[in-house]
């Protein structure tokens, strides 16, 4: 009798099949609690993300659309194609309040960004206290209304105490904000002197990143400070630097409140800068159309300065290796 041999089933072994079930068991494990992190991280950005699309996404959309429209809050809407954007363009105060507003910027831009360098390289080589940089912040926690409020008294003709210290030096009284020559610089210097600490701890932050054997291998080689500061200082602070001129641009261009509180755009429209030129046709004349042109039209000039200073600072990318 022949008894027929049946080979056994093949299985895997022990070991292959417990690693296997192991590993589908950790991928299991690890969807779920990647599943529960997102979950997570939607309820913290919920209450971002809701203020982003309603007091930013929404106002800019409907402020393109208004644009394009003749409205005045007591009729509905009139659509008029691009009737105010052609408005705009000959509009002379338009350009005037643009000038005005470009020349704000460069002065201020100017003395902030040389000033708050300063007082960073100051802080970083002489002293690291932190009682020091609180003092160098106050300025800024004050609001720009009550900046402008305080300056305005100091700076009065008749009453100010800057007068009398002028007058006490032999000078004639200057008319810092009811003078067309000195009302623009005077402003641009009030929301340095606000800001400018600010701007300077931001640079100090960079010049923190900054490894100090860079500095120790140059002054073994000789080099002076001045020498270090071109050659060292600016070109590894430069990322962070491009950062902080293209926010302090964005923030300069949108000047309103410093110039609300002390001049109202005078004398004569020398300080009629281009947001508050914008909220004169709004909320003055009732002219939300051509006010929202003028806006799209900011927001486009805006635009287009940022792209250019960040490729022309190449702010992405960093000498540090």
């Amino acid at each position: 009798m022949t008894i027929a041999s049946s080979s056994p089933p093949s299985r895997l072994p022990l070991g292959d099949a417990t690693g296997t079930g192991t590993k589908q068991r950790t991928r299991r494990a690890a969807a779920r609690e990647n599943q529960g992190d997102g979950r997570l991280a939607a309820v913290f950005i919920a209450p971002a993300l809701l203020g982003f699309a309603v007091f930013l996404l929404w106002p800019t959309l409907r402020g393109i659309y208004l644009s394009f429209t003749r409205f005045n809050l007591l009729t509905p809407a009139e659509w008029v194609g691009l009737d105010n954007y052609v408005r705009m363009v000959n509009d002379p105060i338009f350009w005037d309040s643009l000038t005005v507003t470009v020349e704000y910027v460069v002065i201020n831009i100017g003395v902030q960004t040389v000033s708050a360098l300063a007082i960073a390289v100051l802080l970083q080589r002489l002293t690291q206290s932190a009682v020091l940089r609180g003092i160098v912040l106050t300025p800024y926690l004050m609001s720009n209304v009550v900046a402008g409020l305080v300056w305005l008294w100091i700076l009065d003709t008749q009453l100010g105490i800057g007068n009398e210290i002028v007058t006490a030096l032999g000078f004639d009284r200057i008319p810092f904000l009811a003078d067309e020559t000195w009302a623009i610089p005077t402003i641009a210097l009030i929301n340095v002197w606000r800001h400018v600490g600010y701007t300077a701890l931001l640079l100090f932050a960079g010049l923190q990143a900054i490894p100090n054997d860079v500095y120790e291998a140059a002054r073994v080689d000789g080099a002076s400070e001045w020498r270090m500061f071109w050659r060292i200082t600016m070109p590894l602070l430069r990322p962070v630097l491009a950062v902080v001129l293209i926010m302090t641009v964005i923030g300069s261009f949108q000047v309103f409140d410093t110039v609300a509180v002390t001049t109202a755009g005078g004398p004569a429209n020398a300080t009629n800068v281009l947001q508050y030129y914008i909220y004169g046709s709004a909320f003055g004349r009732f002219q939300f159309g051509y006010a929202s042109a003028m806006s799209v039209a900011l927001l486009v000039v805006l635009s287009a300065i940022t792209v250019l200073q960040y490729r022309l600072t190449r702010a992405g990318q960093t000498d540090l290796g």
